[in-house]
């Protein structure tokens, strides 16, 4: 068969649809796309409408990506499928698969011609002992599943089941060493897996994410969706303790569950001792999870944070795949079977799909190869007659396109001589002139749209703010604000290098220290903001005019960006993550004359105020807190002048400045979160050329 340009994996969970693009490159295989698309309702919870829900998923999925040159894994829900691990007797490796499918018979509760089913044989070299894996499920529940892909066009090239599919990624990846447990917790239910050199062992678990939205729902009295979205947004919320406490039965009584499968597994491999456990699945964002299960097992937890190459390059599909990374192990697994790089190759898609696939593409084979051979003798002669016919016809005609050929080069030679380079002088002047004025907006209206991206402050803050009442203040690591300290620039004529820069090398590198303070970055129109703006090189100013044969070269313009903010939120660096480098990621101009994309944002890097060393902050002044207003708010918990507190007009007296004093409050900033921000942007993207009629990125 032949080989497919590109696969994609694709999961349907109960919350989402995810799909992860895989290619063929140089090195490897390569992640190049990425999707997520959401359910109108919980599976869970939505009945009869089940189906339909996935149907439109899958509609609003193909209408969103090119398919064709491609091939289609799919995953099925290890609770729907079957799976069994059996020694083999020694037998002659031709008896094999008769002694596999007297197994079969024997270990699955169906009969054989009612399920789907494949088996993988795994053997350690040097070893003369077999094992072999069956996997099964019902002939109808495969047939409704692929029916669901079928539908909408995808090439369906490989049924399987998730607990291997993420087996799969695993192996790739190269994160099994020793005895390792995958902990892979779901919506529905948990599916562990033991991997230990070339065996596996598999068990799923009737706990997942919904137990503990179920849990919510019964102690807050909410309805699902609400329950679940609280415990989504248990690391920010006020009310995050509560949250916790509410779900620490489900906490007990899942690592009860693990605690008794591993005990099992050891009863059974007495001499394995399960030595790390890799966490998977999106409820393992919850706080404090990932920590419970490693103190109550008393093994180290690792959450999976990388697959493969990493992310995408494409901005907005790489800030999608960093964000549910936990939950898309499973559709790159079964990405990479699809393109032959799985350990586990069995597929449980139906024998009869597996022939027709096969016949389809030798028949295209031999109908080519057919044709040519009755056809090449043919064409041959044919061609040579007709060419002697042409040939013979066209003689008058070929000298007189000759003739004609040679009046139009001395026309044109004509019209660049006396016309063309007739006011060339002027022409040159008139756009160095031109040249002068662009760019000149460009660092405006950027620094503006990044400041407009910043959470809006709460209005309670800002009442507080205004009455000059402290008791009113929320608690500071409740405060959902952002501040900025400073934003660096660099302008680079090409940024083909910095684009090129992995994460690692782009956050050791160091942007100049020239800055804008945000203060002027609100007032870009002031005259305080324009002497600010020199300390930048402007795209067009300081620059060698253009000449007209110059306008426009190879090279791509641009700037590299690095925000300094500060925080007071408890878990700072995942709340300046998700509130505000997460909308940097889609930034856009809000100026029609500007046109500029962010291509790149590493993630961010935080200290906490009292030990951040990296002179973030000017010595010669406070920092502003964007989107505080400042003019005209008391200075809570300080008095007005400190030479004379009873002073009329000394609200408005500078006091001395404290890098560790919020300038607005006056309290300790200390245990403030201060993270740097490093991204590319890009000048004069190029726009999108139609092709076929859906216009692509270049």
């Amino acid at each position: 068969m032949a080989t497919p340009r590109f696969a994609w994996g694709i999961d349907v969970g109960n919350r989402a649809l995810k799909a992860v693009r895989l290619s063929p490159g140089p090195e490897g295989l390569v992640i190049d796309d990425f999707d997520v698309v959401e359910h109108e309702q919980v599976l869970s919870n939505a009945g009869d409408n089940k189906e339909s829900l996935v149907q439109s998923a899958l509609a609003n999925f193909v209408q969103r990506h090119e398919m064709r040159g491609g091939v289609v894994s799919v995953g099925v829900s290890g609770q729907s499928s079957f799976a069994r691990f059996i020694k083999l007797p020694p037998v002659e490796t031709k008896k094999i698969p008769e002694i596999v499918r007297f197994e079969a018979i024997q270990q699955i509760p169906f009969p054989l011609d009612e399920v789907e089913w494949s088996y993988q044989l795994f053997q350690d070299p040097g070893s003369p002992d077999v094992e072999v894996g069956i996997f099964a499920m019902r002939k109808e529940l495969v047939a409704q599943h692929i029916k669901l892909f079928t539908d909408v066009g995808l090439n369906v090239q490989a049924v399987q089941m998730n607990p291997l599919a993420v087996y799969n990624a695993m192996y790739h990846d190269d994160r099994l060493k020793g005895t390792t447990m995958i902990i892979d917790l779901g919506a529905e239910n948990t599916d562990l897996i033991i991997a230990e050199g070339e065996n596996i062992w598999l068990r799923s678990i009737p706990i997942g994410g919904n137990n503990f939205t179920e849990t919510l729902v019964k102690a807050f009295k909410l309805k699902f969706n609400k329950a679940e979205e609280l415990k989504r947004n248990a690391a920010t919320s006020k009310y995050g303790r509560q949250i916790l406490q509410a779900m620490k039965p489900v906490f007990n009584d899942l690592v009860a569950e693990v605690q008794r499968s591993i005990g099992f597994y050891a009863s059974v491999h007495r001499e394995s001792r399960i030595t790390r456990v890799l966490a998977l699945g999106g409820t393992f964002r919850l706080p404090g999870l990932q920590k419970y299960v490693q103190q109550n097992l008393q093994i180290e937890v690792q959450r999976i944070d990388r697959l493969g190459t990493g992310a995408p390059a494409e901005a907005r599909a790489a800030t999608m795949f960093n964000e549910n990374i936990l939950s898309s192990v499973s559709a790159y697994g079964l990405a990479i079977q699809a393109l032959g790089g799985g350990k586990i190759n069995s597929s449980l898609l139906p024998a009869r799909i597996r022939r027709e696939k096969m016949w389809q593409e030798k028949t295209r084979w031999f109908a080519a190869a057919a044709a040519v051979f009755i056809a090449a003798p043919l064409i041959g002669y044919a061609s040579i007659q007709w060419g002697r016919h042409n040939l013979d016809a066209t003689t008058s005609v070929n000298t007189e396109n000759v003739n004609f050929l040679r009046e139009i080069k001395d026309y044109d030679g004509d019209w660049q001589s006396k016309v063309e380079e007739a006011g060339l002088g002027d022409r040159t002047r008139t756009a160095n002139f031109n040249s002068l004025q662009q760019g000149r907006d460009t660092q405006t209206v950027l620094i503006s749209d990044i400041c407009s991206v910043l959470p809006k402050p709460p209005q309670a803050l800002l009442d507080a703010l205004k009455a000059g009442d402290k008791t009113k203040l929320p608690p500071r690591n409740a405060r959902q604000i952002i501040g900025i300290d400073r934003i660096s620039m660099e302008y680079k004529p090409d940024m083909t290098e910095m684009l090129s820069m992995s994460d690692p090398e782009l956050k050791e590198y160091q942007v100049p220290s020239g800055s804008l303070q945000p203060g002027a970055a609100q007032h870009a129109r002031s005259p305080v903001f324009r002497r600010a703006a020199r300390a930048f090189p402007m795209p067009g100013m300081g620059m060698k005019p253009a000449t007209p044969q110059a306008a426009a070269g190879p090279a791509q313009r641009g700037f590299v960006v690095e925000i300094v903010c500060t925080t007071p939120m408890a878990d700072g660096p995942s709340y300046v993550l998700n509130s505000f480098v997460a909308k940097l990621a889609t930034l856009n101009p809000t100026n029609p004359q500007v046109s500029y994309a962010v291509k790149k944002i590493i993630e961010p890097f935080s200290v906490t105020v009292a030990s951040d060393t990296q002179g973030n902050v000017r010595q010669n002044r406070a920092p502003t807190n964007i989107g505080i207003p400042q003019i005209g708010i008391p200075r809570i918990g300080m008095p007005a002048n400190p030479a004379n507190p009873g002073a009329p007009g000394a609200a408005n007296q500078p006091l001395p400045f404290n890098p560790l004093q919020d300038p607005a409050t006056g309290e300790d900033m200390s245990n403030d979160t201060r993270c740097t921000v490093r991204m590319l942007v890009v000048l004069d993207p190029p726009k999108p050329q139609p092709t076929g009629g859906v216009a692509q990125a270049q």
